[in-house]
């Protein structure tokens, strides 16, 4: 998934799951950064920021509330370009309402 998206100067966050030595060298050598708590089974843990790490709740808060919507939630269209209007149709309330 990392591939669709380009890395160069931004930072990456993750949960801890996505920690793996290939997955945190493949964000470096796209020019990344990546803020990924190491799990506890982890011998040599890496620093985090984790005042940092706290803004993915936003996205993870932003991302239910919109599966509240039900039509977003069973997706009803069947062609990608109608779904796609609607997911950004009732985005905007809730990132009006995370940015206030």
């Amino acid at each position: 998934m990392l591939k669709e998206v380009s890395l160069e100067g931004n930072t990456v966050l993750g949960d801890k799951a996505f920690g793996s030595k290939e997955i945190r060298a493949y964000i470096e050598s796209q020019g990344g950064n990546y803020c990924i708590p190491p799990r506890s089974d982890v011998s040599e843990p890496w620093e985090v920021d984790y005042y940092h790490y706290k803004e993915r709740h936003l996205v993870e808060c932003f991302f239910q509330k919109l599966k509240n919507f039900r039509h977003v939630a069973t997706r009803y269209d069947k062609l990608l370009s109608r779904f796609a209007s609607f997911v950004y149709l009732a985005s905007l309330p809730l990132s009006i309402s995370l940015v206030s």
